[in-house]
């Protein structure tokens, strides 16, 4: 992590949000994200995850608390500063998009901030470079392939020029290769600088992707901690209705059995296989050490 990250970008106080008087969605959180982070946000349906991202993003306005962008608190004044910075990519592509090229959607955000049509143009020329998306600028992106719809919705971010990216439940529509298209476009954000919090059902993507993990239940931010402690705390698992990722799970069960150091984890399977290998030459070297042959 460079020298740039680590600032404080977005904070939340004791906030509340309702959707009526008879349901509270979210209840007294506080959180605070930090340039350069690579955050999971987990809970099941209606935990909240999907409200406080709205809440973020300044579609919604909390009932009470306060949310600070680069510590200047968020009013119904300043609220367009917040959307500016921080873009949020929804689950369902067609409901964000609504222009009939992919270039024009593109460059719908940056003309609503009157920017002079030469600004306008390099931000979408590069938010379509970034994407991949230039073969396809006056393609009608209605007619794209969901994968190719995501890009989209994350080249209008892109060409926001915003610094925090909000993704709600990105990989639930995608099969298995946009999945990892996905994934190296996430990638590709992190080391331009971009903060990414990303709201997700697949634990094992979070295991493998996230540095720090946010956990919401019945509207309340209940853990807020890295992956591996999230995980290995069985009351919050219970309590969110997770599952522990299959990698935990495999190298608990191998460290019980001598096959890999004891509280080694492994994120990947190639970190798992260098586990393993590094166990079998410890154990080749004993072998030696003891004066057994080694086959």
């Amino acid at each position: 992590m460079d020298e740039n990250r680590g600032d404080v970008i977005l904070e939340t106080e004791h906030l509340c949000y309702s959707y009526d008087s008879r349901k509270t969605a979210l209840q007294d959180v506080n959180l605070s994200v930090r340039k350069g982070e690579r955050i999971a946000v987990l809970g099941s349906n209606g935990a909240g995850k999907s409200t406080c991202f709205l809440n973020l993003n300044g579609v919604l306005s909390p009932d009470s608390g306060k949310i600070l962008y680069r510590g200047t608190e968020i009013t119904k004044k300043n609220r367009n500063e917040l959307r500016k910075h921080v873009g949020i990519v929804f689950q369902e592509a067609d409901n964000q998009i609504i222009a009939s090229t992919v270039a024009a959607e593109v460059s719908f955000g940056p003309m609503n901030l009157k920017l002079p049509a030469a600004e306008v143009k390099r931000r979408v020329d590069e938010a379509l470079a970034c994407m991949n998306l230039v073969e396809m600028k006056d393609r009608p992106p209605h007619y794209l392939s969901g994968g190719e719809k995501k890009r989209v919705c994350i080249a209008d971010i892109v060409a926001m020029e915003s610094e925090l990216f909000l993704f709600d439940e990105p990989t639930a529509s995608l099969d298995p290769l946009n999945t990892a298209i996905f994934e190296a476009v996430l990638d590709k954000l992190w080391n331009m600088g971009k903060t990414l919090l990303i709201s997700t059902h697949d634990v094992d993507f979070a295991w493998r992707w996230a540095d720090r993990a946010l956990v919401f239940a019945g509207g309340r931010l209940i853990a807020d901690d890295s992956p591996r402690r999230i995980f290995q705390d069985e009351s919050v698992v219970s309590q969110a209705n997770l599952r522990k990722p299959v990698l935990l799970d495999v190298c608990g069960r191998l460290a019980a059995h001598g096959l890999v150091p004891d509280g080694s984890y492994a994120k990947d399977t190639e970190e798992l296989e260098r586990l393993l290998c590094r166990q079998q030459e410890a154990g080749s070297l004993k072998m030696r050490a003891d004066g057994v042959k080694c086959i």
